[in-house]
């Protein structure tokens, strides 16, 4: 047992190898567990394979009780990258699965598992900009504006100062952090318009098409992996229900109304329920009509439920967070709104990491180019 493992922790990290690899063993039939068993007596840790990992990525997405999207757990993608640790090559190989994830628009659920001492200090690989300004107001995504100030302080000098400036990653590697800008080929914006009232689209708004979460530790078999982005594809009201539309983001409610022409003296009119309806329904039509792929609120409730069978079906239980499962729009008009869960979490499973400007990190110094 290494010394710089407390025992407990040890005795806990086997105890949860040994329940992954009896999951792994059942579930896949794979031969060879009493080998691997023996591997982790002898070893004191589990040295994961390339299945092995995919496998538990794979099942912590089943178990994200936050996730209603979990349907095609199945699918993931897993690029094993736990050889790369240098900056540059961890750049690069963002750059791999931003390209491939896309797809063309067909996106694909993807993960990339780096190697250890590799952090991404952004929550998601693609985040806009949020400005302070003198006057207290923010320019871009006022949830961003912590990170953005952070970035500053490493270095970065800003873009040009709209509302959608794609912020640069901050990749830890090797006791330093530096700074990378992403090229716009990577991005993959959509332009937000209605199909029927082009005053929408004049407002100038765009979000990104792929959010690849990329603040989450993946936590199988006793190993922590602080490096794995993943993505799935967007929900629409995470689009237009939160991010355009919360009052602490972009607070974009007032000016879709403006541009629908609709009475805003007062909210019995129902111009705020009018406005948000809208423009949900604007980044569906946006997505549909750029070929990028988007789920709505009624079919994903829908495919929960059928995930609940599936499940059921295998002898697993379902467990999830009623208030992250319900959409933030309709949620009475799904089939999930008379549900209830178990809310407890089970591993393998994702792990939030706090903000790099909130911990201190003793020998992780900035890169300055």
């Amino acid at each position: 047992m290494p010394a710089s493992v407390p025992r407990h922790d040890q005795a806990q990290r086997e105890a949860e190898a040994l329940e992954f690899l009896h999951l792994y063993h059942t579930e896949t039939g794979q031969p060879g567990l009493r080998q691997r068993q023996a591997d982790l007596y002898r070893d004191g840790h589990l040295t994961l394979s390339t299945q092995e990992l995919t496998f538990g990525a794979r099942v912590a997405w089943r178990n994200s009780t936050r996730c209603v999207g979990r349907l095609p757990w199945q699918t993931l993608h897993v690029n094993d990258l736990r050889h790369v640790t240098a900056h540059d090559e961890v750049f690069t190989h963002l750059l791999v699965h931003l390209r491939g994830a896309l797809n063309g628009g067909r996106i694909l659920p993807t993960m990339s598992v780096f190697g250890p001492g590799v952090r991404i200090h952004n929550d998601q690989l693609i985040r806009y900009a949020g400005y302070r300004q003198p006057d207290g107001r923010v320019t871009g995504d006022p949830q961003n504006a912590a990170l953005t100030d952070y970035l500053r302080g490493l270095g970065w000098r800003g873009g040009p100062g709209t509302p959608f400036d794609v912020l640069p990653l901050a990749i830890e590697a090797q006791g330093q952090v530096r700074l990378f800008d992403l090229p716009a080929d990577a991005t993959c914006e959509v332009r937000i318009e209605h199909p029927t009232c082009p005053a929408i689209g004049e407002l100038g708004l765009r979000w990104h098409a792929l959010p690849v979460i990329s603040n989450m530790t993946l936590e199988i078999g006793g190993e922590s992996f602080q490096a794995a982005p993943f993505n799935g594809w967007y929900l629409q009201t995470e689009i237009a229900a939160r991010n355009l539309t919360d009052e602490h983001r972009y607070n974009l409610l007032p000016a879709v109304a403006a541009a629908l022409g609709l009475d805003t003296r007062t909210r019995r009119s129902l111009w705020v329920d009018r406005a948000l309806l809208e423009l949900n329904m604007a980044v569906l039509h946006s997505f549909d009509r750029d070929g990028i792929r988007i789920a709505d609120h009624h079919a994903v409730t829908w495919q929960f439920r059928h995930f609940e069978t599936l499940e059921a079906r295998a002898g697993r239980a379902v467990r999830g967070r009623w208030s992250w499962l319900l959409p933030p729009m309709a949620p009475a008009t799904t089939p999930l709104w008379d549900r209830t869960y178990d809310d407890r979490e089970v591993r393998p499973n994702f792990t939030a990491q706090p903000p790099a400007w909130q911990v201190a990190r003793p020998g992780v110094c900035p890169f300055h180019h």
